[in-house]
């Protein structure tokens, strides 16, 4: 019923906004409400966009007129990649699959902060998918070499003396594997689920150009490739003491403002329901299946006040800029 109420009281205010009314008010009232609807719209992008370090300057998504970038607005990736929601909860999902992986755990654990600074950890992340998804050729190819070059210095040996590097290709397909079955998942359960089986064949196909400019040598295409490469890798994952900590920080809301928190608490529950069975059980995270319809209204929800409070997001400035050669 939560969900219903909610859903309801957004597409209220889209009403009354597009001057459709609201039955049983008057009209002196109906437009009383329009200055606080727009109050609380713009607290929620200003939100969001400080969460992601939106405006930082890190990425210019406008410049140069006319450039599609490395994928194009017909892309199966810009539309996977479009909704901000879905992609935070693929996100989280991908951090949690990603850091069962020993020699990507070891990475993370000698090499960042984590637990004073994973929200630096997420709008790193979030700049490299918007600036190499929705960029300009040169920005996406730029935002590549920073990380090959910071990948150069990530380097060490696991507690029982084996070596890792984050340039080592078989980490890089992990990382990318990881990052985008999650992706597509979270699209199709939260934003397309008629995304045809096709489309996602040729969103990994698309998408295995990054690991592959990153260093990585071998990236499966499809999601038969997808599933068979996941199976391979099992045997060599992992979940311990660090496992848990690294889980821990990354799980554990530390925003000042309520509504992040709770943001945040629905993005993480949707982030583990996403994950497989096995990951979840090797995490200690299982989910009781009367739990998973109420976690996944409340990020419907969500989904669709972010999509009505998010009004001039990456695809969109990007869109603007491939448009822009004509005129």
């Amino acid at each position: 019923m939560a969900h219903l109420r909610n859903r309801y009281s957004k597409h209220r205010l889209l009403a009354i906004s597009a001057g459709e009314g609201h039955p049983g008010v008057g009209a002196d009232r109906q437009a009383a409400y329009l200055p606080e609807m727009y109050s609380v719209r713009d607290a929620i992008e200003k939100q969001v966009h400080h969460l992601v370090g939106f405006g930082s300057g890190e990425v210019d998504l406008d410049r140069p007129a006319g450039d599609p970038g490395l994928f194009g607005p017909a892309s199966a990736a810009w539309r996977v990649h479009g909704d901000f929601s879905a992609m935070m909860i693929g996100g989280m999902s991908a951090l949690l699959l990603q850091m069962l992986h020993p020699r990507v755990l070891a990475g993370v654990w000698d090499h960042s902060n984590f637990r004073s600074d994973m929200l630096g950890r997420l709008r790193r992340t979030a700049q490299f998918i918007s600036g190499t998804t929705y960029g300009s050729t040169a920005q996406a190819g730029a935002q590549i070499s920073r990380v090959r070059a910071i990948h150069e210095h990530v380097r060490g040996r696991l507690p029982d003396g084996t070596p890792y590097s984050a340039t080592d290709p078989d980490l890089l397909t992990w990382v990318h594997v990881t990052e985008a079955t999650c992706f597509l998942r979270s699209h199709v359960r939260y934003r397309d689920p008629w995304f045809s089986e096709a489309e996602q064949d040729r969103y990994l196909a698309e998408t295995a150009v990054i690991p592959l400019r990153l260093g990585a040598i071998s990236v499966p295409r499809t999601r038969r490739e997808v599933a068979a490469y996941i199976d391979s890798v099992r045997p060599q994952l992992r979940a311990d003491e660090r496992t848990r900590e690294v889980a821990q920080a990354l799980l554990s809301p530390r925003s000042a403002s309520s509504g992040v928190r709770l943001f945040q608490l629905l993005t993480n529950q949707a982030a583990i329901d996403l994950l497989p069975d096995w990951a979840a059980r090797m995490h200690g995270l299982p989910m009781p299946d009367p739990a998973r319809p109420l976690v996944r209204g409340g990020a419907q929800s969500m989904g669709m006040i972010l999509r009505w409070a998010l009004r001039d997001g990456s695809a969109r400035r990007a869109r603007r800029r491939v448009k822009a050669e004509s005129r």
